[in-house]
Protein backbone atom coordinates (compact mmCIF):
# COMPACT_ATOMS: atom_id res chain seq x y z
CA UNK A 1 0.00 0.00 0.00
CA UNK A 2 0.98 3.77 -0.81
CA UNK A 3 0.40 6.34 1.51
CA UNK A 4 -0.62 9.80 -0.32
CA UNK A 5 -0.26 12.49 2.29
CA UNK A 6 -1.61 16.05 1.61
CA UNK A 7 -0.94 18.29 4.36
CA UNK A 8 -3.07 21.35 5.89
CA UNK A 9 -4.96 22.47 8.20
CA UNK A 10 -8.77 21.52 9.51
CA UNK A 11 -12.05 23.54 9.70
CA UNK A 12 -13.61 25.50 7.13
CA UNK A 13 -11.69 28.47 7.47
CA UNK A 14 -8.95 27.09 6.15
CA UNK A 15 -10.26 25.53 3.42
CA UNK A 16 -9.36 27.22 0.11
CA UNK A 17 -6.29 28.99 1.68
CA UNK A 18 -2.97 28.26 -0.16
CA UNK A 19 -1.31 26.56 3.14
CA UNK A 20 -4.15 23.79 2.43
CA UNK A 21 -3.27 22.83 -1.42
CA UNK A 22 -2.27 19.63 0.13
CA UNK A 23 -5.45 19.00 1.04
CA UNK A 24 -7.01 20.16 -2.21
CA UNK A 25 -4.78 17.65 -4.13
CA UNK A 26 -6.00 14.83 -1.79
CA UNK A 27 -9.59 15.89 -2.53
CA UNK A 28 -8.63 16.18 -6.41
CA UNK A 29 -7.26 12.94 -6.40
CA UNK A 30 -10.36 11.17 -4.50
CA UNK A 31 -12.33 12.84 -7.12
CA UNK A 32 -11.04 11.47 -9.64
CA UNK A 33 -10.94 7.93 -8.54
CA UNK A 34 -14.75 8.36 -7.00
CA UNK A 35 -14.22 8.07 -3.33
CA UNK A 36 -15.01 10.41 -0.44
CA UNK A 37 -12.32 11.24 2.14
CA UNK A 38 -14.35 10.72 5.44
CA UNK A 39 -13.34 8.27 7.12
CA UNK A 40 -11.42 9.44 10.33
CA UNK A 41 -8.79 7.23 11.97
CA UNK A 42 -5.04 7.68 12.99
CA UNK A 43 -5.73 11.59 13.50
CA UNK A 44 -6.94 12.19 10.02
CA UNK A 45 -9.58 12.09 7.29
CA UNK A 46 -9.09 9.00 4.72
CA UNK A 47 -9.82 7.26 1.63
CA UNK A 48 -8.80 3.63 0.16
CA UNK A 49 -8.45 3.71 -3.40
CA UNK A 50 -6.14 2.07 -6.53
CA UNK A 51 -4.67 4.34 -8.43
CA UNK A 52 -3.04 2.46 -11.57
CA UNK A 53 -2.03 -0.61 -10.07
CA UNK A 54 -1.68 0.66 -6.45
CA UNK A 55 -3.65 0.36 -3.53
CA UNK A 56 -3.22 3.76 -2.46
CA UNK A 57 -4.59 5.34 1.13
CA UNK A 58 -5.71 8.94 0.94
CA UNK A 59 -5.23 11.19 3.72
CA UNK A 60 -5.58 14.57 5.48
CA UNK A 61 -3.90 14.60 9.18
CA UNK A 62 -6.01 16.48 11.26
CA UNK A 63 -3.70 17.73 13.74
CA UNK A 64 -2.93 20.82 12.29
CA UNK A 65 0.09 21.68 9.75
CA UNK A 66 2.48 21.41 12.47
CA UNK A 67 1.76 18.38 14.14
CA UNK A 68 1.47 16.21 10.67
CA UNK A 69 3.95 14.10 11.62
CA UNK A 70 1.78 12.35 14.80
CA UNK A 71 -0.60 11.24 12.06
CA UNK A 72 1.27 10.38 9.51
CA UNK A 73 3.63 8.04 12.06
CA UNK A 74 0.42 6.52 13.44
CA UNK A 75 -0.77 6.04 9.95
CA UNK A 76 2.22 4.22 9.01
CA UNK A 77 2.04 2.10 11.49
CA UNK A 78 -1.27 1.24 11.55
CA UNK A 79 -0.82 -0.09 7.08
CA UNK A 80 2.65 -1.33 7.97
CA UNK A 81 4.03 0.62 5.01
CA UNK A 82 7.83 1.72 4.70
CA UNK A 83 8.05 5.71 4.84
CA UNK A 84 11.12 5.84 2.94
CA UNK A 85 9.31 3.98 -0.02
CA UNK A 86 5.76 4.04 0.32
CA UNK A 87 5.21 7.24 1.71
CA UNK A 88 4.47 10.20 -0.39
CA UNK A 89 3.71 14.10 1.25
CA UNK A 90 2.11 16.67 -0.78
CA UNK A 91 2.47 20.34 0.33
CA UNK A 92 2.80 24.04 -0.33
CA UNK A 93 5.75 25.61 -1.25
CA UNK A 94 5.86 29.71 -1.44
CA UNK A 95 9.53 29.57 -2.85
CA UNK A 96 7.59 27.96 -6.43
CA UNK A 97 5.38 30.78 -8.13
CA UNK A 98 1.67 29.29 -8.51
CA UNK A 99 1.38 27.00 -11.04
CA UNK A 100 4.85 24.93 -10.80
CA UNK A 101 5.67 21.60 -9.21
CA UNK A 102 8.58 20.24 -7.72
CA UNK A 103 9.57 16.57 -7.07
CA UNK A 104 12.23 15.21 -4.67
CA UNK A 105 12.50 11.56 -3.17
CA UNK A 106 14.38 12.88 -0.13
CA UNK A 107 15.84 16.19 1.57
CA UNK A 108 14.92 19.06 4.46
CA UNK A 109 12.11 20.32 5.21
CA UNK A 110 13.27 23.66 3.81
CA UNK A 111 11.74 25.32 6.50
CA UNK A 112 8.41 23.98 6.08
CA UNK A 113 6.89 23.39 9.64
CA UNK A 114 4.29 20.18 8.53
CA UNK A 115 7.06 18.61 6.60
CA UNK A 116 9.39 19.10 9.49
CA UNK A 117 7.26 17.36 11.69
CA UNK A 118 6.87 14.55 9.58
CA UNK A 119 10.63 13.95 9.13
CA UNK A 120 10.58 14.33 12.69
CA UNK A 121 8.33 11.80 13.27
CA UNK A 122 9.42 9.09 11.06
CA UNK A 123 12.80 9.68 12.02
CA UNK A 124 13.61 10.05 8.07
CA UNK A 125 14.45 12.50 5.35
CA UNK A 126 13.97 9.60 3.16
CA UNK A 127 10.24 10.61 2.09
CA UNK A 128 9.43 11.29 -1.04
CA UNK A 129 7.65 14.41 -1.65
CA UNK A 130 5.42 16.95 -4.22
CA UNK A 131 6.02 20.79 -3.37
CA UNK A 132 2.95 22.62 -5.09
CA UNK A 133 3.69 26.42 -5.67
CA UNK A 134 1.70 29.03 -4.15
CA UNK A 135 3.58 32.42 -4.78
CA UNK A 136 1.14 34.68 -6.62
CA UNK A 137 2.92 37.14 -9.29
CA UNK A 138 3.56 40.17 -6.88
CA UNK A 139 5.70 40.30 -4.07
CA UNK A 140 4.44 38.89 -0.71
CA UNK A 141 5.28 40.91 2.95
CA UNK A 142 4.23 39.05 5.29
CA UNK A 143 4.06 35.08 3.96
CA UNK A 144 2.59 33.55 6.99
CA UNK A 145 -0.79 36.06 6.34
CA UNK A 146 -0.73 34.89 2.46
CA UNK A 147 -0.33 31.54 3.21
CA UNK A 148 -3.24 31.71 5.44
CA UNK A 149 -5.48 33.60 3.19
CA UNK A 150 -8.23 32.81 0.59
CA UNK A 151 -6.86 32.55 -2.81
CA UNK A 152 -7.98 35.19 -4.97
CA UNK A 153 -10.57 34.99 -8.02
CA UNK A 154 -7.63 35.89 -10.57
CA UNK A 155 -5.81 32.45 -9.15
CA UNK A 156 -8.19 29.99 -9.38
CA UNK A 157 -8.06 28.99 -12.67
CA UNK A 158 -4.31 28.69 -12.40
CA UNK A 159 -5.18 26.60 -8.99
CA UNK A 160 -7.09 24.40 -10.98
CA UNK A 161 -4.33 23.54 -13.44
CA UNK A 162 -2.32 23.06 -10.47
CA UNK A 163 -4.18 20.33 -9.03
CA UNK A 164 -4.70 18.31 -12.28
CA UNK A 165 -0.54 18.78 -12.60
CA UNK A 166 -0.03 17.41 -9.17
CA UNK A 167 -2.50 14.61 -9.70
CA UNK A 168 -1.00 13.37 -13.09
CA UNK A 169 2.66 13.44 -10.98
CA UNK A 170 1.03 11.28 -8.12
CA UNK A 171 0.33 8.72 -11.30
CA UNK A 172 3.66 8.93 -13.30
CA UNK A 173 5.35 8.33 -9.44
CA UNK A 174 3.27 5.41 -8.65
CA UNK A 175 3.09 3.66 -12.63
CA UNK A 176 7.09 5.00 -13.40
CA UNK A 177 8.55 6.24 -10.52
CA UNK A 178 9.75 9.32 -8.70
CA UNK A 179 12.93 9.43 -10.94
CA UNK A 180 10.93 9.91 -13.92
CA UNK A 181 8.32 12.23 -12.83
CA UNK A 182 11.24 14.15 -11.10
CA UNK A 183 12.48 14.53 -15.31
CA UNK A 184 9.15 15.14 -16.16
CA UNK A 185 7.22 17.84 -14.13
CA UNK A 186 10.28 19.72 -11.99
CA UNK A 187 10.60 23.18 -14.56
CA UNK A 188 10.70 26.17 -13.23
CA UNK A 189 8.08 28.81 -13.81
CA UNK A 190 8.72 32.28 -13.14
CA UNK A 191 6.21 34.84 -11.72
CA UNK A 192 6.02 37.43 -14.43
CA UNK A 193 5.70 34.35 -16.96
CA UNK A 194 2.06 33.19 -16.05
CA UNK A 195 1.22 32.41 -19.29
CA UNK A 196 3.65 29.96 -19.30
CA UNK A 197 2.37 28.70 -16.09
CA UNK A 198 -0.90 27.95 -17.04
CA UNK A 199 0.22 26.11 -20.74
CA UNK A 200 2.48 24.02 -18.29
CA UNK A 201 -0.45 22.64 -16.73
CA UNK A 202 -1.55 21.34 -19.97
CA UNK A 203 1.37 19.10 -20.91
Amino acid sequence: MKLLVGLGNPGIEYQFTPHNIGFLEIDRLAEQCGVMVDNRHCRALTARTRIGNEEVLLAKPETYMNLSGMSVLDLARKYEVDPEKDVIVIYDELDLPLGSIRIRARGSSAGHNGMQSIINALGTQEVARIRLGIAPDHPVKDGARYVLGQFKKSQLARLDELLDLGAQAVHVILAEGIEVAMNRFNRKIKPEEPGEAQSTGQN
